[in-house]
């Protein structure tokens, strides 16, 4: 073997650790370059790391077998090289074949179109340049041992470099490159370091004409990716957008209208936060959450406290301040860049105190009582479990005053039995005496209260003496359409909450109404149709 460069050792393990770094940056990228359509949860999860374990299995086979084979080191590291255009272009093109396969599914896919949409796109996009890094630890271990005297020592070094490499590309990606940069130029970074180990090792040995034009028309390639998929947008199609940008929990999109800011953290699955600039009602699912003050009694009581688990851009809290005038407000959101953007976008009032928390934490270490706990927590089909259990629930309870009122957002309908917001409703029951629901309009929100009070008669009170016309025809609405809830056995605990399951069950049902009439207009007319 003539190519001096792989006699260093030093090369060699550098390769697998970068290769190993890689291979974990790419998994969190892919995480993240899904989030925005597919949600970020345990499913999904999930898929990214079953489908990335068949193509580093599958790469660890065909690696071994090449490696005895022809062991050509060149092919390695074109192997390598390929892998990282490839890893270079998912910025460039990812976003539209995620789009292109949703849409395709969508027509097709009348059940876990969750799970079928998320792994098709994974084996489209992921699975082929993983597989090609999986064949760098076979290939290496056989470039790397002259004889059996010692190679137990040498494969445990090649191992260990690839694990540290893994470790630092986890934490990388997730607490300094996507915060910073974003998901596209991280995927970018990545790319580039593989690039670099390719170039580096054929510029080190004999080139002839054809690897040098290969060499050129990487790099070409690679440049290329970089200008194309630099902050290139997830909502491609939107031309509103005044903010996107990633935190360590989150994709966050701000669009704005003459009309309203809206906040989205999934570009294909609704509003997260919306900012009237009329400052009137909103005409989603807060408007219904305002009746939950008047249950717990303000307009009987000198100061209510309330408390918002899961804060968002603070809509809740801007309306509740700006249709009562005795609130204290406070606030627990996880996400400081929501918290950030609040105060720039949306006008979150100064006087409303928010905590960067998780909700459940916060209250494990409050001893603060409120007569309103709202618990907006649930994202899509993203649905904290240790935010969902009769021990959350109750720990909510022991944070309310006697006469307390509990509002959750649950924000799927979904009334067939099974349904994950039957399970819900079910276990706030098991907490709570009253529990009534109300579903939102023209929306797939539903609001739910509890108390241990007797909350639609004093709903009902409270609401005589409203003055503001919008707010009190709204209230006679929701009076006139909750619900009063009656429970069940399907209880979520702690040990057992399988929330993502049952929010894909119920988002099928979701997808399966709001696509009924394109599929009617897809069979009758195809394509052309459905661009009319």
């Amino acid at each position: 073997m003539d190519r001096k460069i792989l006699n260093n050792k030093i090369y060699l393990y550098m390769t697998e650790f970068f290769a190993g770094m890689s291979v974990m940056a790419v998994e969190l990228g892919a995480s993240r370059l899904l989030a925005p359509y597919f949600s970020s949860s345990q499913i999904v999860w999930t898929i990214i790391i079953g489908t990335i374990m068949i193509a580093m299995a599958l790469g660890n086979l065909y690696g071994g077998r090449v490696a005895d084979k022809d062991p050509n080191p060149d092919k390695l590291y074109r192997r390598i090289m390929i892998a990282a255009i490839w890893i270079g272009a998912i910025p460039v093109v990812g976003k539209y074949i995620i789009v292109l396969i949703s849409a395709l599914l969508i027509f097709s896919v009348d059940s876990n179109f969750l799970i079928i949409a998320g792994f098709v796109t994974c084996m489209i996009v992921f699975v082929f340049p993983l597989f090609l890094l999986g064949t760098v630890t076979p290939s290496l271990v056989k470039f790397s041992i002259d004889s059996l005297e010692g190679s137990g020592s040498v494969v445990g070094k090649l191992n260990a470099a690839n694990t540290i490499g893994s470790i630092i590309g986890t934490f990388v990606p997730t607490f300094i490159s996507i915060p910073a940069v974003g998901t596209s130029i991280t995927f970018l970074i990545f790319a580039g370091i593989l690039l670099l180990l390719s170039i580096i090792y054929f510029v080190s040995v004999k080139v002839n004409f054809t690897k040098a034009l290969k060499v050129i028309i990487s790099i070409i390639l690679f440049v290329t990716c970089c200008f194309l998929g630099y902050n290139n947008t997830f909502a491609f199609w939107q031309n509103n957008i005044v903010y996107e940008g990633e935190s360590v929990y989150n994709y966050l999109q701000v669009t704005e209208d003459e009309e309203k800011v809206v906040l989205s953290t999934n570009v294909l699955f609704g509003v997260q936060s919306v900012y009237k600039k009329n400052k009137g009602m909103t005409g989603m699912y807060y408007d219904y959450a305002m009746a939950a003050p008047y249950m717990a009694g303000v307009k009987e009581k000198n100061n209510i406290k309330i408390l918002i688990l899961g804060n968002g851009t603070g809509t809740f809290a801007k309306q509740c301040k700006r249709y009562f005038d005795n609130t204290e407000i406070s606030g627990v959101e996880i996400d400081q860049k929501i918290t950030d953007l609040a105060k720039k976008y949306f006008d979150l009032p100064d006087d409303v105190n928010v905590t960067t928390y998780d909700g459940r934490a916060f209250l494990n270490v409050s001893n603060e009582k409120y007569d309103v706990i709202m618990v907006d927590a649930y994202q899509d089909i993203t649905i904290p479990f240790q935010m969902s259990s009769v021990e959350f629930f109750k720990l909510v309870k022991n944070h309310l005053t006697d006469d307390g009122v509990m509002v959750v957002n649950m924000n799927m309908h979904g009334n067939g039995r099974g349904s994950i917001n039957q399970y819900l409703a079910d276990t706030i029951s098991r907490v709570f005496d009253e529990v009534y629901t109300a579903d939102v309009d023209n929306s797939t929100n539903r609001e739910l209260f509890a108390s241990n009070m007797n909350i639609k008669d004093r709903f009902k009170t409270n609401l005589k003496s409203e003055q503001n016309e919008p707010l009190s025809n709204m209230m006679i609405r929701v009076n006139r359409e909750l619900i009063e809830y009656k429970p069940g056995n399907k209880i979520l605990t702690d040990d057992m909450a399988p929330v993502e399951v049952l929010g894909m069950k119920t988002m099928d049902t979701l997808i399966k109404e709001e696509v009924k009439e394109y599929r009617e207009v897809y069979k009758r007319e195809g394509i052309k149709g459905l661009l009319k």
